[in-house]
């Protein structure tokens, strides 16, 4: 796998080495030793998948506060999606700035997602599926978001948003900083 910094502390972009043959493909699209060093530390406990009818769907902004908070490793097998991620961890060089990476299945990118991160996405097409690996496990006492549209995160998404949950579009407006993490360096 190919490991590209984003503009985020602790973020990769992943680009799996796939080959093919007469058979089709094959690719590793994990690899625990290779990801820790790359700085993906964790064990991944979990697997989602959600699977999105409508382009235009908006999923997030998601993260689980302490002792449940969660990495992710993402990645779109089906259509295509504008990831988001905003760093809210308190003292890290990228707190409050955010950034977007079209993942697809036709480009194989996959995303590190840090604890600490708020999480999002949009689907780009209809139809699309997007699976990942997070280390921990959902809890729901724990679940926190902030609204895709705050002002504050400043996320300028590509498309209408089309179809939201309740709960995703009523998070509340940030009233200053967020204090939920602290950054570790």
């Amino acid at each position: 796998m190919i490991y590209h910094q984003t503009s985020l502390a602790d973020a990769l972009l992943v680009e799996p080495e796939i080959r093919g043959d007469e058979r089709g493909s094959f690719a590793r699209t994990m690899c625990k030793s290779e990801f820790e060093q790359n700085g993906i530390r964790g064990d991944f406990v979990q697997q989602n998948t959600s699977v999105s009818a409508h382009k235009g769907t908006l999923r997030g902004m998601h993260f689980q506060l302490e002792p449940h908070t969660e990495g992710k490793f993402v990645r779109c097998i089906r259509g295509a999606v504008l990831d988001v991620i905003a760093d809210i961890r308190q003292g890290s060089p990228t707190f409050m700035k955010h950034d977007g990476f079209e993942l697809s299945a036709e480009n194989h990118r996959m995303l590190w997602v840090p604890p600490g991160f708020a999480h999002s996405f949009q689907t780009l097409q209809d139809d699309t599926e997007v699976t990942y690996l997070v280390t921990a496990a959902y809890a729901p006492d724990a679940e926190r978001g902030l609204r895709y549209s705050d002002p504050l995160v400043g996320v300028d998404w590509p498309l209408p948003v089309s179809t939201i949950s309740d709960k995703d579009a009523n998070w509340p407006l940030l009233n200053g900083e967020p204090d939920f993490f602290r950054y570790a360096g």
